[in-house]
């Protein structure tokens, strides 16, 4: 994983949004309605083509797939390579494990309104109903392909394939087959670790998207306890650590977010009181969010807290929740600050979360989506030229 050795790199958390012409084929495919795989199988291929293209011509650096090759979001998308897990309706709306949590209870009337608006409802619960392994290979595979005939027509510094974190993969899960929820999680790592070796072994690095880490401080607190989350969260930092032994740590990054809803996050856990247990994780980098209001004021927290031999941070310094293009002199702002605490070297620009959680749902419109890269890009060498310059001086 390259380091920020004389300007500031730039990335982003990995989804991007899906053009109209695959949002078609999924939608068909999703819904079993006949559909033409040749055609789909192309238009797939085009279309990571020219994401990836399109990245570079903004400016990033370290570039992804856009995660195209899922059907599903970014953590269900688990439904398709793992065995083990059925599918069924959610038959009461207070039984939805998607509609609960401390910041729902609060804003009740808000989260109603919201939930009317919302472009996906999730109807459907998946259920352990048997071992689980990894199945799929085949989608994986094709995933790469696209991605290194892509990477082939580009310059840029490197290139990563975002894939869910343990904690993360098929969340609100049920377990009517294993032991308990720790044994599922432990099966769930182990089947996974497939993706993870199979992405790094193709020359990539490969990043755990783990948003639910930080949001089951909302999902748990009340009535659990701080100090119940904060073992449970040390469990899966132990879970997580396990499912990527062995693969080199350099080729690893970690994003945690507070969710990428639009909503008022009051019941946010404070990075401040988590960030000695997500320092644990094994990895290269943390991809932390930090340009949104409830947690920008957080980058005074790496005062303290210390990264590890090698380790890097990629902090948020573009949200992904508002249509509002960030000005690059406030993106140059945002970085240099972290950069005069961690070190210009180990500083790399990025985003708070995905611009689009799956194929059909999206925070931003796309055209904006670039904009937004476009001053990450920008801010980046504002940034660089004060970094470096000043250094030269």
């Amino acid at each position: 994983m390259k380091h920020s050795t004389d300007r500031i790199l730039t990335t982003h958390v990995g989804s991007l949004i899906r053009p109209a012409d695959l949002q078609d084929f999924l939608r068909a495919k999703q819904g079993g309605k006949p559909y033409d795989e040749q055609g789909f199988q192309a238009c797939l291929t085009r279309s990571v083509a020219e994401v990836v293209q399109r990245q570079a011509q903004a400016g990033i650096d370290v570039v992804s797939d856009g995660e195209f090759g899922k059907s599903i979001s970014w953590a269900q998308y688990a439904l398709t390579r793992l065995s083990g897990f059925t599918r069924r309706p959610i038959k009461e709306d207070k039984a939805n494990p998607f509609k609960r949590g401390a910041d729902r209870t609060k804003f009740a009337d808000f989260y109603a309104e919201l939930d009317a608006k919302e472009v996906v409802s999730t109807t459907m619960e998946a259920i352990c109903t048997g071992p689980i392994a990894y199945v799929g290979n085949d989608e994986l595979t094709r995933d790469i392909a696209n991605f290194k005939a892509a990477l082939g027509k580009v310059k840029v510094e490197e290139a990563f394939m975002p894939v869910a974190a343990p904690a993360s993969v098929i969340p609100d899960r049920k377990n009517e087959y294993y032991k308990n929820d720790e044994e599922l999680q432990v099966a769930i790592a182990a089947a996974m670790r497939a993706e993870y070796k199979t992405i790094v072994d193709a020359g990539f690095i490969v990043q755990l998207d783990d948003a639910r880490s930080a949001v089951t401080y909302d999902r748990m607190v009340p009535p659990g306890s701080f100090a119940d989350y904060k073992k449970w969260l040390a469990q899966q930092i132990d879970i997580l650590n396990h499912a990527i032994e062995g693969l080199p740590q350099d080729r690893v990054r970690y994003h945690i977010c507070w969710g990428s809803w639009p909503g008022p996050h009051t019941s946010d856990v404070p990075l401040k009181d988590i960030v000695d247990v997500v320092l644990k994780a094994k990895v290269g980098a943390f991809v932390i969010e930090g340009a949104n209001p409830r947690h920008e004021h957080e980058w005074q927290v790496w005062k303290n807290a210390k990264l590890g031999a090698g380790q890097m941070l990629i902090p948020g310094v573009i949200s992904h929740a508002t249509n509002v293009v960030e000005h690059p002199e406030l993106v140059a702002e945002r970085i240099v600050r972290l950069a005069k605490i961690v070190g210009r070297e180990n500083v790399i620009a990025g985003t708070d979360c995905g611009f689009a959680q799956g194929p059909f749902y999206r925070r931003v419109h796309p055209q904006i989506m670039w904009a937004k890269l476009e001053a990450l890009a920008e801010g980046a060498r504002i940034a660089s030229k004060e970094l470096w310059s000043k250094a030269a001086a």
